[in-house]
């Protein structure tokens, strides 16, 4: 929902794009740490307090955006979800990886959940703003956060786990030496890399091409349609190991969506490329996501699908700032250019990584 609402609401304020883009980025610097404090924590206590904690932040921020003014009142309430986010993620995908049957199809299931959420969040949001205003869709946000906390609370905890009587971030210098660790953040970062789009300038572009908040919606939600398909129909077939192309295809497959996108301002071809760059971003999670589960053990899981979430963290932190200096100098639509252009320079330093990153560090 605030993907739509936020930069728009801050357009709407006045804010420059330089301004909407350092909205997004700026609270990304808090992000990484609680990131990475979220997963060790994970490991401690279980991803269902976490899970918990994160939404209620979600409530309090819906309500504080309908009083947000300016800037930095606008920069408070995105800090509250980045933060709610990172502690989010890890713990979910820690507590996926360990329900019974087979490990890429439960995170397949709860990916395409996740996606089914973004593209009811986005559709309703379009609608809301479209009839009622900004006011009504953050009061809607702060209901959802009170309706998922309590469907949170109903989920069974977790019993509790034995640790080492040491510093809960002691696990990730062990970690960050092996190769395949570094591997992933690298896939984490390109499959986030239309996530920090969608929240930030793709709703932009969109109203750039005269598309209404109920159209821009339905775009919007056709990235989380895609990503739905892709992570129930692959989750059977994609496979770790350095044979696999999977992170190939899916990263050349981004690039193609978000570079191509701007070229053509009709709704059947933005449809297209929006259904296109949402298969290839949830292949590609899913990837990273089977390939850490495999590296690590149930001990450490929650610490590294973290780390892996930190390549999340460093695109939702550089997109923004990038993609708004870009518009402001030379327009989104050229901004979406380089970032397409971007994109597949990381795809292919995928490509001549793989092999590397599997072999014994």
């Amino acid at each position: 929902m605030t993907w739509l609402a936020v930069p728009l609401y801050a357009h709407a304020q006045g804010l420059s794009n330089a301004e909407i883009g350092m909205l997004f980025a700026a609270p990304v610097l808090a992000q990484a740490p609680l990131n990475l404090v979220g997963g060790a924590y994970t490991d401690r206590i279980g991803g269902r307090r976490i899970m918990l904690a994160s939404c209620c932040v979600v409530f309090a921020a819906g309500l504080w955006f309908i009083v947000a003014q300016g800037f930095w009142m606008l920069l408070g309430g995105q800090v509250a979800l980045i933060l709610s986010r990172a502690a989010f993620w890890p713990a979910t995908w820690a507590m996926a990886s360990e329900l019974p049957g087979t490990r890429g199809i439960q995170l397949g299931r709860l990916n395409a959940v996740t996606n089914f959420g973004q593209i009811v969040g986005t559709v309703l949001v379009g609608f809301i703003l479209a009839g009622a205003g900004f006011i009504a869709a953050f009061a809607t946000l702060a209901a959802i956060g009170v309706l998922s906390l309590g469907a949170g609370l109903l989920t069974p905890a977790s019993p509790p786990r034995a640790h080492a009587a040491r510093h809960p971030l002691a696990g990730y210098l062990p970690l960050l030496r092996r190769r395949i660790i570094v591997y992933t953040m690298m896939c984490a970062y390109l499959s986030a890399l239309p996530f920090s789009l969608t929240m930030s300038f793709y709703p932009l572009l969109l109203a750039e091409f005269g598309h209404g908040e109920g159209a821009s919606g339905v775009l919007l939600g056709l990235r989380a349609a895609g990503s739905i398909l892709a992570s129930l129909l692959t989750a059977r077939f994609v496979r770790s190991g350095p044979q696999t192309l999977w992170p190939v295809m899916c990263g050349l497959a981004v690039a193609a969506s978000i570079g191509f996108l701007p070229m053509v301002n009709h709704v059947v071809p933005i449809a297209f490329w929006m259904l296109v760059v949402g298969a290839g971003t949830a292949a590609m999670t899913l990837y990273f996501q089977i390939t850490i589960s495999e590296a690590s053990t149930s001990a450490e899981r929650g610490s590294a699908l973290a780390l892996g979430g930190l390549g999340w963290s460093v695109s939702h932190l550089s997109t923004p700032l990038l993609m708004g200096f870009l518009a402001d100098k030379f327009g989104i639509v050229v901004g979406f250019y380089v970032l397409g252009g971007f994109a597949l320079a990381c795809a292919l330093l995928i490509a001549g990584t793989r092999r590397w990153a599997f072999r014994a560090s």
